[in-house]
């Protein structure tokens, strides 16, 4: 189990846990919640205290403080070795990293475009 602070506009990346399906308890404030399916099916809710949501086993979700206020949830997974996969990370910010050509393709995007993204994802050694 662990904690989840999120301040207002706050947003905890889209991600996965490969070994393990998460169960969310809002305790406070407000979220917006979702996962995809592994057909591209958004399931997605808006969450207040005391609702619980559950993010299947390897499926990428993510939550966000859709309130005006902090919110907080509580999670416990189902496995004591989850994994964690950020989404945008792994893409974007991958050594060596994932060809220009591949995510502009895969984003219908421009290498411009790419090169500027990958710039945020950016390891400082």
């Amino acid at each position: 189990m662990a904690r989840l602070d999120i301040a207002p506009g706050g947003l905890n990346p889209p991600h996965t846990h490969p070994r393990a399906t998460e169960v969310l308890t809002v305790v406070q404030g407000q979220m917006y919640v979702g996962f995809l399916a592994t057909d591209g099916t958004l399931f997605a809710k808006v969450l207040s205290r005391g609702d619980v949501f559950v993010f299947p086993k390897g499926l990428v979700h993510f939550e966000f403080n859709c309130g005006a206020s902090p919110a907080v949830g509580i999670f416990g997974l189902s496995s004591q070795n989850p994994g964690l996969i950020r989404v945008a990370d792994s893409l974007f910010g991958a050594t060596p990293a994932v060809s220009d050509e591949v995510l502009a393709k895969a984003f219908r995007i421009d290498a411009a475009t790419v090169q500027r993204i990958k710039a945020q994802f950016a390891t400082k050694k």
